[in-house]
């Protein structure tokens, strides 16, 4: 397997800053952010992609992932703000796929086509997209998943064409967390380009062992996220070795499954530090034998 690191850190930095610091502290692929600051699809022109496409190739780094999770570069209405904002939520998860105005789960399906579109350009071969959202506090779960199920055929025949897998990202406190959930998701869709973006803490945070989950979901994992999380499982992404994960097991079990793509290192919290805790993550990794 292959390492990445994601570009979610450097929030606070350029493009061309992020993707440097990944490629000099020995990362063999970078995971682009398909959001402001960085490159999101609604502005970035085909000068921007050109210079993306130069600097990735300048580092001498791929693309291991494109994050269209995200999505802070388009403000939701005011009625989705007011029906999920009040939760433990963040603005970037807005708007998903599962509000109350159509028109803001509209705006993210357009978003993720123009994502497509944009990791095509990057030679990516996956992009990484929320669950599901916050449900909102007037919508039940069966017609939250219904919207996410219509939202994600929406974009297969894009994905399909560009040859750029869609990949469902579980998460803590969003419509599709645990493994179960993410399995059920994937028969009701039935496309061969939709497929789990496996996110170690997060699947930690819900109580499931994400060792122990890596053989299930082999068969629809092209992409890997990792971080360590706290042992009281808070969805609180946290320095390799810093939290209670068993990452070594974690990696052992998906190198046995023969997996030869990218595990990208997802530490977002960290961006007054971004580079440092690149360095420092991948320090953890060579010194555990991995890279």
């Amino acid at each position: 397997m292959e390492f990445g690191f994601s570009m979610n850190a450097f929030r606070q930095r350029t493009l061309s800053e992020g993707v440097e610091a990944i490629a000099d502290a020995g990362y063999d692929g970078v995971e682009i952010l398909l959001d402001d600051p960085h490159l999101f699809p609604g502005t970035a022109d085909g000068d921007d992609l050109e210079r993306a496409r130069t600097l990735l190739d300048d580092c001498g780094i791929d693309v291991s992932n494109c994050n269209a999770f995200m999505l802070s570069a388009i403000e939701p209405s005011a009625e989705s703000r007011a029906a999920t904002f009040n939760r433990d939520t963040e603005a970037f998860h807005h708007p998903s796929f599962v509000e109350l105005d159509p028109e803001d789960r509209q705006a993210r399906v357009e978003h993720t086509k123009n994502a497509l579109a944009t990791a095509a350009a990057l030679g990516s071969e996956s992009i990484s997209v929320p669950p599901g959202g916050p449900v909102p506090e007037r919508m039940s779960r069966a017609d939250a998943l219904d919207a996410l199920v219509r939202g994600l055929r929406e974009v297969t025949d894009a994905a399909e064409k560009l040859g750029v897998d869609v990949l469902v990202e579980p998460e803590p406190h969003l419509l599709t967390e645990t493994s179960e959930d993410f399995l059920d998701l994937v028969d009701r869709v039935d496309s061969p380009r939709i497929g789990c973006n496996f996110d170690a803490g997060h699947f930690y945070s819900v109580g499931e062992d994400p060792v122990e989950l890596v053989e299930t979901l082999a068969p629809h994992t092209p992409h890997y996220h990792l971080e360590d999380i706290p042992g009281d499982r808070t969805h609180e992404h946290t320095q390799l070795g810093e939290g209670a994960m068993d990452i070594d097991g974690f990696l052992e079990a998906v190198e046995a499954t023969g997996y030869d793509g990218y595990v990208t290192v997802e530490l977002y919290p960290y961006q007054e530090t971004a580079a440092e805790t690149a360095q420092t993550a991948m320090e953890y990794l060579e010194a555990h034998g991995w890279a």
